[in-house]
């Protein structure tokens, strides 16, 4: 890694520190921190050349879980790796969070051009196609639909309804409460809340404060935080100037449906679902968003005119229609194609999903496959 720190982000529960002990548990020459420790804390307060030796002595790998929960974690990082610099030792670090308020605000600023970063999200499609087959995989989308696909989820599916509410309830927002000292946890669930029932549908920050009690500015903070929580993602709205496009508008999604139907307490179903075709439309965008390698957005006129999902790599534009049902009318409007001539057009359906989801996954998983990791939960 040419002695650049690797720092792993994604929510609490992906599988970050599975994914670690996977590579790395045989190994004797690991030395393990979890932020979420007091113990931590006070071991990495006042760093020196003498207090490393005695953390790390002679090993080669540092881990530190949970980075993002440390005091001025990247000026830590940075005296760390300082230290190791002209050594002829050759000393990896590896840190992970589970938000990124400090990884991406404070590390950002100490580890430029010094790091790799990632993210880690929900299993995928993808990987439960590589991990269960093509066939079982796909008879399992309506229960995908309704209980996504976190690995704890995933690995224990009769209690699938018990973790997510769990989940969404005690840990989601751990560190958003830690950090952002939120006084009115109320206003922020019910923030959350109004968002679920609103994936697939434009948002509207007026709306949203009337709905919450919030003035604007604190739901835009809120809305920010919660993406730096990998709870939620923005999908902007896609614009050249046209005059009759919606600018500055924003759609949100749920990184994970599963997450998305806690929040509301709302397991229904699919066929009893008046929501389905949202749910559906976010359970396809967070998969595009896995396997994105381009930026995403979405496209509307006042007049209603529509696309759901389009990319644009090097110039060219993907535009993407998402219908719940096969037999619903479907086209790329006129206009959008007149203005951005799209290098392509389709539409997902729950018919042909599959495919179309596999054929952006071309290396389905490259050092791990979905089926170690999961015999490791």
């Amino acid at each position: 890694m040419g002695g650049k720190a690797i720092v792993i982000l994604g929510a609490r529960q992906v599988g970050k520190t599975t994914l670690l002990r996977h590579l790395y548990g045989p190994r004797n020459d690991v030395v393990w921190l979890n932020g979420d420790f007091e113990e931590t804390h006070a071991l990495l307060d006042r760093l020196s050349p003498a207090t490393l030796k005695t953390i790390i002595g002679k090993s080669k790998l540092l881990i530190i879980d949970e980075a993002q929960r440390i005091k001025d974690i990247g000026l830590k990082l940075k005296i760390i790796q300082d230290a190791f610099a002209e050594s002829s030792d050759q000393m990896q670090i590896i840190a992970t969070g589970s938000s990124s308020f400090d990884l991406a605000n404070v590390v950002n600023e100490p580890l430029t051009g010094r790091k790799w970063e990632y993210t880690l999200y929900p299993l995928s499609f993808p990987e439960m196609y590589a991990h269960h087959g093509y066939t079982t995989e796909l008879a399992n989308l309506r229960n995908r639909l309704l209980y996504g696909y976190y690995p704890e989820v995933v690995t224990h599916p009769t209690e699938a309804r018990v973790r997510l509410l769990e989940l969404a309830n005690d840990s989601l927002y751990k560190d958003i409460y830690r950090w952002e000292n939120i006084r009115k946890p109320a206003h922020f669930e019910s923030l959350v809340k109004a968002l679920a029932f609103q994936i697939g549908s434009q948002v509207s920050i007026h709306e949203l404060s009337q709905l919450t009690g919030l003035d604007s500015k604190t739901v835009n903070r809120y809305l920010r935080f919660l993406e730096q929580a990998f709870v939620i993602f923005r999908l902007g709205s896609f614009s050249r100037n046209l005059r009759n496009e919606l600018k500055s508008s924003s759609k949100y999604y749920f990184f994970d449906v599963g997450i998305r139907n806690a929040i509301i307490d709302d397991f229904r179903p699919t066929d009893l679902r008046p929501d389905i075709g949202g749910l559906f439309e976010n359970f396809i965008v967070a998969e595009l968003r896995k396997t994105a390698m381009a930026q995403g957005w979405f496209w509307r006129t006042p007049q209603q005119q529509e696309v759901d999902y389009l990319e644009e790599q090097n110039g060219a534009i993907t535009a993407v229609e998402i219908k719940w049902n096969p037999k619903a009318k479907s086209r790329i409007p006129v206009p959008f194609k007149k203005a951005y001539q799209p290098k392509a057009s389709y539409t997902i359906h729950r018919e042909n999903f599959a495919n179309l989801l596999l054929a952006r996954s071309p290396q389905l998983l490259q050092s791990v496959t979905a089926t170690e990791l999961l015999s490791e939960l």
